[in-house]
């Protein structure tokens, strides 16, 4: 009995999953660019530190700007020690927990800080760094 030749399927390459991987490249890369320049936004000159050491853990942290005036900024709004204690409590209440980076400029009245940090242990923040800047 004669064997049958065995169709050889061409396989075709799909092009379809790929582009749909670069486009979701494509907007992760633009979300985090603007989350990281959200960072900046408020001009503060950092205080310089001898030893100023980045953190090894790159935990998201809510980033807090005090301007030389002493103003809170939380990305490019501005709050009054009122409002902003509100926002720290309701960050923590629907993400916990709280992990803050403090930009204060080198300016900003101590009291400004002092007054930061209590809103911020009454809201429940567990973790707390400072920016600064490092002199070469």
């Amino acid at each position: 009995m004669p064997r049958r030749a065995k169709s050889v399927e061409e396989v075709s390459f799909q092009i379809t999953p790929m582009i749909d991987m670069t486009f979701l490249l494509l907007i992760f890369f633009m979300v985090t660019t603007k989350l990281t320049e959200a960072d900046s936004s408020v001009p503060v000159e950092l205080p310089i530190a001898r030893s100023a050491l980045a953190p090894d853990d790159r935990i998201p942290r809510d980033v807090i700007s005090i301007d030389a005036a002493g103003d809170y900024h939380v990305g490019e709004s501005r709050h009054s020690a009122e409002s902003l204690k509100a926002y720290l409590k309701q960050r923590f209440e629907k993400f916990p927990p709280l992990q803050i980076y403090l930009r204060a400029d080198k300016a900003t009245p101590a009291k400004r800080i002092r007054q930061f940090m209590e809103m911020a242990a009454e809201a429940g923040a567990l973790d707390v760094i400072f920016g600064t800047y490092q002199e070469e």
